[in-house]
C-alpha cells in the first residue's frame, strides 16, 4: 500500500454524548476508495491473533481477532493480556500522523480489532487502564461492515447509540472513559467483517525506553 494516501480535510464532526465527556463522529473521515484499500491491506498484512482471556473465572477465546502496534515503549495491558507492540506498518503510521493533525492529540499506539462477522463482539467496558491517563483521547477508525456502537452512562444507565460506518472516525476524550462504558454487541445477521483501529497514547512503563534501546528499537518516527 502506498504511503501518503489520506486526505487532510476531515468531514464535519457530529457530537454524540450529551454530557460527562466528549465524543465526536466523523462520518466520512476516509473516502470510500481509500477505506477499501486500507481494509484489504490490513486484513491481508496484519498477523491477527485470537487471544485467550479470563472472564468471571472462566478462560475463553476472545470473540474477535486483535493486533497491537506502536512505538517500542507502548506496552499495554487490558483484560489480563500484556501487549508488546509490533512496529508500525507504513499505512498505520500515515493514518496515525493524519489523526494527530486532525485531533491535536498524540498517539503512540494502536489496537486493531478484526470482527469476522456479527458473531464477534466486545462487551461493556471503558478504556480506563492506568497507562492511558485520567482523561485519554482515543481515535477510533472503522472499516468494513457497519456496526452499532453503544455507550451507557456509568451513573444512571442512559444509552447512546452510533452507527459506525465504513471509513468513519469516532474521537472520545475528556471524561468519556470515566463516565461512560461502551460495547459492540453481537448481531448474528451480519455476515461481513469489520476492522476497527483505536489509536491512543500509552504512558511508557519504567525503564521501557532503556529496554527499547537495548533491543535495538526506538519510538522515533
Amino acid at each position: 500500500m502506498q504511503r501518503g494516501l489520506f486526505s487532510e480535510a476531515p468531514s464535519s464532526a457530529v457530537p454524540i454524548l450529551p454530557d460527562d465527556g466528549e465524543a465526536s463522529y466523523y462520518r466520512a473521515f476516509l473516502p470510500a476508495t481509500q477505506a477499501d484499500e486500507l481494509f484489504a491491506h490490513l486484513e491481508r498484512e496484519v498477523p491477527w491473533r485470537q487471544e485467550r482471556i479470563r472472564m468471571y473465572g472462566v478462560e475463553r477465546l476472545m470473540p474477535r481477532l486483535t493486533a497491537w502496534y506502536g512505538d517500542a515503549v507502548a506496552q499495554y495491558t487490558y483484560s489480563g493480556l500484556k501487549n508488546d507492540p509490533l512496529p508500525w506498518l507504513p499505512a498505520l503510521a500515515d493514518l496515525r500522523d493524519r489523526l494527530e493533525r486532525a485531533t491535536g492529540a498524540r498517539f503512540n499506539s494502536a489496537l486493531l480489532n478484526l470482527y469476522r462477522d456479527g458473531s464477534d463482539s466486545v462487551s461493556w467496558h471503558a478504556d480506563d487502564e492506568p497507562e492511558l491517563g485520567a482523561r485519554p483521547t482515543i481515535a477510533s477508525v472503522s472499516l468494513g461492515a457497519e456496526r452499532v456502537f453503544e455507550l451507557s452512562h456509568v451513573a444512571d444507565g442512559r444509552r447512546v447509540k452510533c452507527l459506525l460506518e465504513h471509513g468513519s472516525l469516532l474521537v472520545m476524550s475528556g471524561d468519556s472513559q470515566r463516565c461512560w462504558r461502551h460495547r459492540i454487541a453481537k448481531v448474528r445477521a451480519i455476515e461481513h467483517s469489520r476492522i476497527n483501529l483505536t489509536f491512543r497514547e500509552v504512558a511508557a512503563r519504567p525503564n521501557a525506553e532503556e529496554r527499547a534501546k537495548t533491543d535495538g528499537r526506538s519510538d522515533a518516527r
